[in-house]
């Protein structure tokens, strides 16, 4: 077993002499150390985003208005400036490599700067002739291949509005994202390819654009066969222009993002122009150390933000690697193979997946270009930090980031300037005044709390669509604590300013008093070799104990034997507490997750209490929606 907090990387003076934070301290005339510098960031937050539109000197108009004005949730940023993210994004070096492209099967495109450019050009005139004018909204149902980007960027030139799925969404999921929205176009694919097997979606395409009354158009980007009455990609582009960027007021929305919709009607989350560019140079910039000489790849779908978050590499200067298909064809080893051809220098993935590549023994080679490894999506374990030091490289650093949909970024996360330990996360992100809150609201270090967020950040959302008195995003953020976001997720803020997350909030395991999150129980679990998966649920509600049910998901050729159950027990005994030891520990055939692979605990405790499972858990959200066949009601 790991020890929490074991030191296992140290920046070296090289690494913090080169970073680029470093050299944005050297340009305020503020050096020092970390986290007298996040101090700053929180305390003086007009001062500090003024200087992230200096530093990079952002495309747009500054404007006279106050930087900052209202509190949450009705703050307002840079009030009178203009700006466009296409603009910022494809700025710089036309001859410069902007993307390169794979697929699972081993295709490969590169574009430069200036085809991209010429690209968003034409399709942006294609746009335009179907009618699409700022504040429009314009639908994908999209894999993550340059036509997605291209169309994105194309979008947002014109101050019209994005919003994407990825195809292997199920119809009913989609509807219930895009008939909110009223979308005028939609781009779509016929088909897409994932673990070596074509999926036709030419039927549900259909399907989808009927339920959209809204449309003008719909676009096929060729996959396999063509899409009837559709408008097709080369007629989109037919036409050569230059491309043209509509400066638009800073809260202007960009682009609609989801949430997961597993509990629930999807919340659409509306993000604006400069809030993301400012946020996301940042970011890039002096958290994942990204800049040009960068090849950027994070492995995601257009159906999770962590595309959005990677495509924002163009705003650095970065070359990002879009991927298509699944991270574990021809073998569990594919996309660190990726990251070795293409010579990779930041890699990022999701917990679940480095923690599947070292139950499986992949000893990763060829990563000479690679310094630095992000982590997102789920808690990543101290043994699965190990293992990036002990088998992948020791010299790379491994950012765990935790943030979510609601800000497109990291609300906490990794910095060059400070070391990595294992299953801490190394800091509290700029300009992200995270506090960790006791049951009375009141901030303490050191103890297990809510994550709250008591100041804002230009990356919180704009709005919902159509939620005009805002009482929905009140309701999400606002409701426990007036004026405070609270984000759902269990946190603990160490002296150092480091950080650990438990898992969230509303899945915690209370046993006798004594609160525990998921992620202290899966580390445990999971560590063991015949476990591939599992998943925990704790009955108990209104202040009564219920049962604690654990199910498991077992590696190939292992069973369920009465030996293997009582080592689990005794382990769990020893190492969390006797009061969580399982009443039952159940074989199962999968683990249900969301698409983006987020264990599904809420839902899955709902079906036990009875709820039906049409209404427990929207089951085209799913990434495996068979499994919860598997998990039956309490008696």
């Amino acid at each position: 077993m790991v020890e929490e907090g074991a030191l296992l990387w140290e920046p070296t003076p090289e690494v913090i002499r080169s970073a680029k934070i470093t050299r944005f301290q050297e340009w305020l005339g503020r050096p020092g150390a970390y986290q007298d510098m996040w101090q700053w960031s929180v305390d003086s937050p007009a001062e500090f985003w003024t200087s992230i539109w200096e530093y990079f000197e952002v495309a747009g108009e500054r404007g006279d208005g106050p930087v900052i004005s209202g509190e949450m949730p009705a703050t307002r940023w840079f009030d009178g400036s203009t700006i466009n993210y296409a603009e910022n994004a494809l700025r710089g070096d036309p001859a410069r490599l902007g993307v390169i492209f794979r697929d699972e099967a081993g295709n490969r495109r590169t574009y430069t700067v200036g085809e991209l450019r010429a690209e968003v050009g034409r399709v942006r005139a294609g746009l335009v002739r179907l009618g699409v004018t700022k504040g429009d909204r314009v639908a994908a149902y999209i894999p993550n291949i340059p036509e997605a980007l291209i169309a994105f960027l194309a979008t947002a030139s014109l101050g019209a509005i994005w919003s994407s799925c990825s195809p292997d969404f199920g119809a009913p999921s989609v509807i219930d994202r895009f008939t909110q929205i009223e979308p005028k176009v939609l781009f779509a694919v016929d088909g897409y390819h994932y673990g070596g097997k074509s999926f036709d979606r030419r039927d549900v395409v259909q399907d989808i654009a009927a339920r959209l009354p809204s449309l003008a158009a719909t676009v096929c980007v060729p996959y396999q066969n063509p899409i009837e009455s559709a408008v097709t990609w080369d007629d989109l582009r037919s036409e050569e222009k230059e491309p043209e960027f509509d400066r638009v007021p800073f809260g202007h929305p960009l682009w609609i993002l989801y949430s997961s919709g597993t509990t629930g009607l999807p919340k659409p989350i509306v993000h604006g122009h400069g809030g993301i560019v400012l946020e996301h140079l940042k970011a890039l910039s002096f958290h994942q150390d990204l800049g040009p000489d960068d090849v950027f790849f994070w492995y995601t779908t257009t159906g999770w933000m962590m595309w959005n978050f990677l495509i924002g590499g163009l705003l650095v200067g970065s070359t990002v690697v879009l991927y298509d298909g699944s991270a574990a064809h021809p073998a569990t080893d594919a996309l660190w193979n990726v990251t070795a051809e293409e010579g990779v220098t930041y890699f990022g993935t999701g917990a679940p997946y480095i923690v599947a590549s070292m139950k499986a023994g992949v000893k990763p080679h060829g990563l000479d270009k690679l310094r630095g490894l992000g982590s997102t999506g789920s808690p990543l374990p101290p043994e699965g930090f190990a293992w990036i030091y002990s088998d992948v490289k020791p010299d790379v650093q491994l950012g765990s980031f935790s943030g979510g949909t609601d800000v497109c970024t990291g609300f906490v996360g990794a910095v060059p300037l400070l070391p990595i330990r294992a299953g801490v996360i190394p800091c509290r992100c700029l300009g992200a005044r995270v506090e960790s809150y006791n049951p009375e609201g009141d901030p303490v270090i050191g103890e297990v709390g809510e994550l709250v967020v008591t100041h804002p950040m230009p990356s919180m959302p704009v709005m919902f669509w159509n939620d005009p008195d805002g009482t929905r995003y009140h309701e999400s953020y606002f409701a426990d604590y007036p004026g405070i976001w609270r984000h759902g997720d269990w946190i603990k803020i160490l002296p150092d300013g480091g950080c650990v997350i438990y898992g969230r909030s509303d899945s915690t395991l209370n046993r006798g008093g004594v609160r525990m999150g998921t992620s202290e129980f899966y580390r445990v679990v999971e560590r063991f070799d015949e476990v591939s998966d599992s998943l925990v649920i704790d009955t108990g509600q209104l202040g009564q104990d219920g049962r604690l049910l654990l199910y498991v998901t077992l590696t190939t050729g292992t069973t369920l034997d009465e030996p293997l159950v009582t080592r689990l027990r005794t382990t769990l005994r020893k190492e969390l507490s006797p009061r969580h030891v399982p009443d039952e520990i159940i074989e199962v055939p999968g683990i249900p997750r969301t698409l983006s692979g987020k264990k599904l605990e809420v839902p899955v405790r709902k079906i036990l209490l009875g709820v039906p499972i049409a209404k427990a858990a929207n089951t085209d959200a799913m990434a495996n929606p068979e499994v919860l066949d598997h998990f039956r009601p309490i008696p």
